[in-house]
């Protein structure tokens, strides 16, 4: 039965369109025509099935974008793979040259009695200083000289009014003049009253009253001398002197200014000797001793070296530490060095007994963190280190960790491109050959 439907519409389930063969026989079957993709979709079209294709249009805005999308997925990954994530250690190439070393340039880690330094810190104080305070009260007459001046032992610095001590001084000298007078007239009284006693012409008791007037005398000569030095003292006590030569540090009254017995007038100090005062921890005592040499620097003086050695260690800690104060003396010729200043420095302690070192020129440091380069089979290898407190002017220092006796560590600078590389050191014959021709000869 024949279908009304027109036959080129004919669709199957799937929706492929499909054209039914001719019913014409075999022989004159001609070859179906190729079909021809359909021309581009213009804009604004919609994707649809051709008619007679059987494929489906693509929008060119879409295929654009998604090509857009791939390439730069790809410049992602390739930038992904060139960039590593973090920095690659040069390492020495495959066929670079073993590193050729001398016998200097190596040294072997072995024990050894070295000098260990102890940090320390302090501040700075005038070996002699003094708060000169006046004897004597009444008005400041005369003070001439401030803050930074130096002077001479015995030097006026100030003086106090004297009126009233020399009115003083003069009547005790007149109260002198007068005992001395009075023990004249008992002297010769005595004298006189002694011949009579001889001459049988006085009695006994008359002549000891004499004497007893005498000897009364005497003693109110002594009182009235004594009485004049005191004024006499009050009187030169009213002219403050240095009592060492320094460097006037603080003027405490000024002139015009009325002062009592005891009242503080200027402050002197004495720069050619200076102390140190550092805190010592108290396990580091058994280790400090008098004499014992330290070196410090101060802010301000650059590179400038100071030195000292230790005077007098305190017998008991400090208040609410475990630390002991040092006393640290130190010359100060130039009067460089001002009181009050901070100094750090190092106190140089005697290792007792011998611990494991390296050569100082060995011992590198990178980021806080020190490390050695070691020859290990023939290759260089980068070795970190913990090492003790490191001392100016001492070669070696103490290995506390990383390090074992017997390692060969390399002190010349090879750069920081040689981990790994192969080394060789170079052996240096001690004596030279002497060939046999020539030594049959001498």
């Amino acid at each position: 039965m024949k279908s009304s439907a027109n036959p080129s519409s004919m669709r199957y389930e799937t929706g492929a369109a499909v054209t039914p063969f001719p019913t014409r026989p075999v022989e004159s079957r001609q070859p179906a025509p190729v079909q021809e993709v359909a021309p581009a979709v213009t804009e604004g079209s919609t994707d649809e099935h051709h008619q007679g294709g059987g494929f489906t249009r693509i929008e060119p805005m879409k295929a654009l974008i998604a090509a857009a999308v791939i390439a730069v997925l790809g410049v992602g990954a390739w930038v992904a793979t060139r960039t590593p994530s973090t920095p690659a250690i040069a390492a020495p190439a495959p066929n670079a040259a073993p590193v050729e070393l001398a016998a200097v340039d190596v040294a072997s880690v072995e024990a050894r009695v070295i000098s260990r330094a102890l940090p320390l810190s302090g501040s700075i104080a005038p070996f002699v200083q003094a708060t000169l305070k006046s004897k004597v009260g009444g008005e400041v007459e005369q003070l001439k000289l401030r803050e930074g001046q130096d002077v001479r032992e015995g030097d006026v610095i100030a003086r106090v009014d004297t009126r009233n001590l020399q009115a003083q001084y003069d009547r005790e000298a007149a109260a002198v003049e007068k005992a001395r007078a009075d023990l004249d007239l008992a002297r010769l009284n005595r004298d006189k009253n002694r011949q009579l006693l001889e001459q049988k012409f006085i009695s006994q008791n008359t002549f000891e009253q004499t004497e007893s007037a005498f000897n009364g005398s005497v003693a109110s000569f002594k009182l009235a001398e004594a009485q004049a030095r005191v004024a006499r003292i009050n009187l030169d006590d009213a002219v403050i002197r240095a009592p060492f030569s320094g460097t006037i540090a603080k003027r405490l009254v000024q002139p015009g200014e009325k002062v009592s017995p005891d009242s503080a007038i200027v402050t002197l100090v004495d720069l050619k000797q200076m102390v140190l005062e550092a805190a010592v921890p108290s396990a580091e005592i058994p280790s400090v001793r008098v004499g014992q040499k330290v070196r410090f620097r101060v802010s301000g003086f650059g590179d400038r070296t100071f030195e000292g050695e230790v005077q007098r260690i305190n017998p008991v800690t400090a208040d609410n530490s475990r630390a002991i104060t040092i006393y640290i003396a130190v010359p100060n010729p130039d009067s460089a060095l001002k009181g009050g200043m901070f100094a750090q420095g190092q106190l140089m302690l005697s290792s007792m007994q011998p611990v494991l070192a390296v050569s100082q020129r060995a011992v590198r440091d990178e980021a806080g963190v020190s490390y050695v380069y070691v020859l290990r089979d023939d290759k260089i290898v980068r070795a970190p280190v913990k090492v003790g407190p490191r001392s100016e002017g001492e070669a070696f220092v103490e290995v506390q960790d990383g390090l074992k006796a017997g390692d060969q560590v390399i002190v010349a600078d090879i750069g920081d491109d040689k981990a790994g590389a192969v080394a060789h050191v170079r052996k240096t014959e001690t004596t030279a050959k002497v060939p046999t021709e020539v030594a049959s000869t001498l």
